[in-house]
């Protein structure tokens, strides 16, 4: 009798346990999206449904937010941060993972160090540097510093991927008469891609989202990114909640797309990129 009841228990328990996550995880995305399409968003309350449907918050945003060029911002800032943190911590990786050299273990333990740090006791250093190379106020500024943010938990993490990669496979290709190039993009590439993916949605992430650096650093709002975009929706007195909304879901939506694109990719194991080698 009591294993029935521990089986019914367990079959009725793990349904209404994913229910309640879905529900806790879905309900701030729901409640977004139905208030910057509603028509009464300031007035709406606690009111589970909108009064309506109408994309004039989003009109707004666009019009005379100038959304649309901090939209631009981000996504260069974006772009740029991927490209540079992927190619430089995956050749990092494999230098700490594959090759022995002086103070390698000192490198690693301040990798590790630096992800200690809390981002915001690097704001007025980093700030200092910046201005030291011209660069505040620029696009270009503000890709470095956030490829400097990326890189420490980008590379240990690669580091762990190649690592797990046998050396008999890099040495099977060279016997092969493969150049290390060669073993690099056809045996090597491919059995760390799942890391790879990893490392680029941390560094999307951390560029997309990012405002303490993105409004400290920057002067003038056309170079705004869209995180600090949305911050001039709060008034000093009043919130205009519909476009904060609007906002929000447009950038949301880039990191949704993005992780859609990549997901098959980072659930992929090292044997199924031994087999694409």
């Amino acid at each position: 009798m009591s294993v029935r009841r521990t089986t019914l228990a367990s079959r009725v328990g793990l349904p209404v346990a994913v229910i309640a996550l879905l529900v806790f995880t879905l309900f701030p995305v729901y409640w977004m999206v139905s208030t910057a399409l509603d028509p009464k968003a300031l007035t709406r309350g606690s009111d589970l449904l909108p009064s309506g449907v109408t994309f004039e918050h989003f009109d707004f945003v666009f019009d005379r937010g100038n959304f649309g060029q901090y939209l631009l911002n981000s996504a260069i800032v974006g772009i740029a941060t991927i490209a540079a943190a992927a190619a430089l911590s995956l050749f990092a990786a494999i230098a700490v993972a594959r090759f022995k050299f002086k103070f390698r273990t000192s490198v690693l333990i301040m990798v590790l160090i630096v992800q200690m740090v809390p981002l915001e006791a690097l704001v007025i250093p980093l700030f200092i540097q910046m201005r030291d190379f011209e660069m505040l106020n620029s696009l270009l500024g503000l890709s470095v510093v956030y490829i400097a943010l990326s890189l420490p938990f980008a590379i240990w993490t690669l580091r762990g991927f190649v690592a797990a990669v046998p050396k008999e496979v890099e040495e099977a290709a060279y016997i092969d008469g493969a150049s290390w190039f060669r073993m690099f993009w056809s045996v090597l590439l491919p059995l760390v891609g799942p890391g790879l993916v990893a490392t680029s949605i941390f560094a999307f992430i951390t560029a997309w989202n990012e405002f303490v650096f993105a409004y400290t650093f920057m002067k003038g709002s056309d170079k705004y990114t869209a995180a600090v975009g949305i911050f001039q929706f709060f008034g000093e007195n009043t919130t205009s909640w519909g476009p904060v909304m609007a906002s929000s879901t447009l950038v949301t939506l880039p990191v949704m797309i993005f992780f859609v694109i990549v997901h098959r990719r980072l659930g992929s194991g090292l044997a199924a990129g031994a087999v694409k080698g």
